[in-house]
């Protein structure tokens, strides 16, 4: 495990702090659980993920990446 430093605004730190105590919880606990919400995956995770749609849309590596190209393009472009 690694430990993080970070620096938030006195209000948040105190509800953060409220919520953990209310809860009986870690501040670390709800700050890792917001994360993942956010979406936030290991590299590992993340590429887990992708080869498993790949595989649910029955496409190619190839056809996935020009997919993912096209995709991420037509969003660059608007």
């Amino acid at each position: 495990m690694v430990r993080l430093t970070i620096t938030l605004d006195d209000d948040l730190h105190r509800a953060v702090k409220e919520t953990a105590a209310r809860q009986g919880r870690s501040i670390g606990k709800i700050i890792e659980e917001s994360l993942r919400l956010r979406g936030i995956k290991s590299m590992k995770n993340a590429h887990q993920l992708v080869e498993h749609a790949r595989t649910q849309a029955c496409l190619s590596e190839e056809e996935a990446m020009r997919a993912g190209f096209e995709e991420t393009r037509a969003h660059r472009e608007q």
